[in-house]
């Protein structure tokens, strides 16, 4: 049987985003000197709490979709810039509102802020960035933009309420669990990607191909991000390995095994999984029967199936070189290591 590293390593195209980096650089520029300029505020503990997990080293996919997606069809204006940053913003948001509802310890390798100013101030924070995201998009005076972006946020709150219906509950349906991961995390790909069409004054074939991109982009990075919780390194996710199963937290490998599994094995996933004080050991089984019935490898080959369609998606646009950039993303998404 293949491992999940084996199966990851299939996947066509490189595994880069180096060349999305360089192509974005200059407006990326922009986009990080707004942020400064956006979170800056009298009340101190605001710029504080921001830029703590701001600077905390994360890679800034959402936002560099939106910047290729508007340069792709040859956007001159700044719109994308306040849009990209809006969308960091969203991001940023979930971030310290998630930390707060999964009481997080860590994020990227740092103490979640929660663990530093507490977690009224993570969440007014977060409020703090998302009305600073709404104000972006209004100064973009794109009511198209704007109706994408404040459908995503709605729709991202809703993926946190059904999570929190949904833990630690084995018998969630992969239908559900895929309808959580559609709303918490491909929401604001699909969107992102989508209004960089938007204000490049493109119509709904192009607006609806970069949708179903960073849709399927969506899944099959958190797809990824629930196997690598169960396979990875700590000091390269920024969060220690096995988090998702100390929080309780049903994820696609969780449940393949609980499936597969005989009664025994299903009364240790209903007793780990609901107490919620799990050991090192326990842990440990969980790995060992992920393995045994190859639940890693099945959610990377979802993964993969989900990144495909997503290149299909972007095959309908026109060959630009941020096309073939954002065709690598796919394979740097689903081959990455955290």
């Amino acid at each position: 049987m293949q491992t999940a590293a084996e199966a990851q390593t299939q996947f066509a195209r490189t595994d880069s985003i180096e060349p999305l980096v360089g192509l974005v650089a200059g407006d990326m520029k922009a986009v990080n000197e707004l942020i400064i300029e956006r979170t800056g505020s009298d009340v101190t503990l605001i710029p504080e709490v921001a830029a703590h997990l701001i600077d905390s080293g994360g890679k800034r996919l959402r936002p560099m979709l939106t910047l290729a997606c508007a340069q792709m069809f040859g956007y001159r204006g700044d719109g994308h810039v306040k849009l990209a940053a809006s969308v960091e913003f969203m991001h940023t948001a979930t971030l310290l509102h998630d930390d707060v509802v999964d009481e997080s310890e860590l994020r990227r390798g740092k103490a979640a802020a929660r663990m530093v100013w507490g977690n009224e101030a993570s969440v007014l924070v977060g409020d703090f960035l998302l009305g600073q995201a709404f104000r972006m998009m209004v100064e973009v005076a794109s009511l198209p933009a704007l109706e994408v972006l404040s459908r995503a946020a709605a729709v991202i709150a809703e993926g946190e309420v059904m999570q929190l219906k949904t833990a630690h509950e084995l018998e969630t349906s992969e239908a559900r669990y895929m309808a959580v991961i559609e709303a918490k995390t491909a929401a604001l790909f699909a969107s992102a990607a989508e209004v960089g069409a938007i204000v490049a004054g493109k119509g709904e074939a192009e607006r609806e191909a970069l949708r179903t991109y960073g849709h399927e982009l969506g899944l099959a990075f958190q797809l990824i991000d629930d196997a690598l919780d169960y396979s990875g390194v700590q000091a390269e996710l920024g969060k220690r390995v096995g988090d998702d199963f100390r929080d309780g937290k049903i994820t696609l490998p969780v449940l393949i095994a609980y499936w597969k599994g005989d009664d025994d094995e299903k009364s240790f996933w209903r007793t780990a999984m609901r107490e919620g004080n799990q050991t090192d050991r326990d842990l440990s089984r969980a790995i060992d029967l992920m393995a045994r019935h190859g639940a890693l490898e099945e959610t990377v080959a979802r993964a993969n199936a989900h990144g495909a369609t997503a290149q299909e998606a972007l095959m309908r646009l026109p060959e630009t070189p941020h096309r073939e950039a954002l065709l690598d993303v796919v394979g740097f998404c689903v081959n990455r290591r955290f």
